[in-house]
């Protein structure tokens, strides 16, 4: 079981053309599709099935968190992290449905929308209108965009977005909508990549707000020599140490200072990209956190970092991340898949495991592939096993994707945030190589 600013500025930088735009993974020119056009093919097929899918299906889902964001299901978890021995016993029936029953999520909570999955639906319909033109892609785009206007909450210094239940963790209860720097940079990209297209100055100031948030609301805590990790959270009791928030903070303060022709962010995203490069283990690996307590080394979460640096060294030409990006891919295709090239979830795991396989392991693996295309052959294999195993297994018949291979059978229960929305941001970018 896992349980883990002011408009005239804006508007005077965007006519003026001084905006340095990149996307959002900056990816350079190629000469040949990422994959082979066969293979190019069912995937453009497996996308049109899906957006089928979801048109029917609709734009709320269950959740990964849903076991857990009812009465009970806060209570046991709650329990677990303080007593381990009376907590197991009242987890048990949940780890039981999630590996057993997995729709008997139902009986927990209700389905809900989740900010992190209309990000990626509003990138992957922004590439599909790159893919095709047709201006319904884009309009789907702009839908999910003001979507997301219509969920954030105002944070001190800007627009934040959390979940919409209250999450135990191991720290203690995050209330609803408390804003997260793991969701934070996927809704700053989703207006990123619309604005690209239509340039709409709106777009480009709820961008500044994005970036004020995330720039002054999560705070940096010194760990030594320059580096700062900063918090999950704006709460005063969060002590951050989680790596892939501070490299997701590092990488959006870099892309906004680009983007918003700002140093400062830039200047503000150094000491959380210290303590990233400082935490990778001697082997390439990077701990989910930096605390002596969660040292686990998942594939998801691996992939996070990855595309943080990868994304980071791209913006700004450098070579900064360079030999850390080399020494991670490295572990990553040598812990992080099977024998046959297929995605696995743990390195370390953290404690027993009721699943097989996980969704999000390979839209985050198609999505790192993809946009580190050409530094490591052994990636672009890896690359090419991920889409023909999800194309050939995971798509149901609906157009939907099973979201975990259980120890017997499948969870099919289809839940945006894990990962029905990644696996189609991830696969339109291979569409249009980015």
């Amino acid at each position: 079981m896992a349980m883990t600013g002011d408009q005239g500025v804006v508007g005077s930088l965007h006519d003026a053309g001084t905006v340095r735009e990149p996307r959002e993974e900056s990816t350079p020119a190629r000469s040949q599709p990422v994959i082979g056009s066969d293979l190019e093919a069912r995937v453009e097929s497996a996308v049109h099935r899906f957006v089928g899918w979801l048109d029917q299906y609709g734009e709320t889902s269950y959740d990964f968190q849903t076991f857990y964001a009812g009465p009970f299901g806060k209570f046991a978890k709650g329990l677990y992290y303080k007593s381990r021995g009376l907590g197991t016993c009242a987890v048990a029936p949940i780890i039981f449905c999630e590996a057993f029953a997995p729709s008997a999520r139902r009986l927990f909570y209700i389905r809900q929308r989740f900010p992190i999955a209309d990000a990626h639906y509003a990138m992957g319909f922004a590439r599909l209108f790159q893919r095709t033109g047709d201006a319904r892609y884009l309009d789907r785009a702009v839908h999910f965009l003001e979507v997301l206007l219509s969920t954030a909450c105002q944070a001190k210094s800007g627009l934040g977005w959390g979940y919409p239940f209250d999450w135990v963790t191991i720290d203690g209860i995050l209330p609803t909508q408390t804003p997260l720097i793991t969701t934070l940079p996927y809704v700053y990209e989703a207006f990123s990549a619309v604005h690209e297209i239509d340039r709409q100055p709106r777009w480009l100031e709820t961008m500044r707000s994005i970036a004020e948030h995330a720039a002054h609301d999560f705070r940096d805590i010194e760990t030594g020599n320059g580096a700062a990790t900063c918090t999950y959270t704006p709460l005063a009791n969060d002590h951050g140490r989680v790596v892939n928030a501070s490299a997701y903070r590092s990488f959006l303060l870099t892309k906004a200072s680009y983007d918003l022709n700002d140093a400062n962010y830039r200047a503000a995203a150094q000491p959380n990209l210290r303590f990233v490069l400082a935490s990778q283990n001697a082997d390439g690996s990077w701990p989910y956190a930096v605390d002596g307590r969660r040292s686990f080394v998942d594939h998801f979460h691996t992939c996070f970092v990855l595309k943080a640096l990868v994304k980071i060294d791209r913006l700004t030409g450098g070579s900064t991340c360079e030999r850390a990006v080399e020494s991670g891919l490295r572990y990553y295709v040598d812990q992080l898949f099977d024998g046959d090239g297929i995605p696995r979830p743990f390195a370390r795991a953290p404690r027993l495991i009721v699943y097989k396989r996980e969704l999000y392991d390979y839209a985050e693996g198609i999505n790192l592939a993809t946009l580190a295309f050409g530094q490591s052959p052994a990636v672009a294999d890896r690359l090419k096993t991920t889409v023909e195993d999800v194309l050939a297994r995971w798509q149901r018949e609906d157009g939907s994707f099973r979201s975990r291979q259980l120890m017997l059978g499948w969870d099919d229960v289809p839940m945006h945030r894990w990962a029905q929305a990644q696996l189609f941001r991830s696969l339109c970018g291979l569409l249009v190589h980015g």
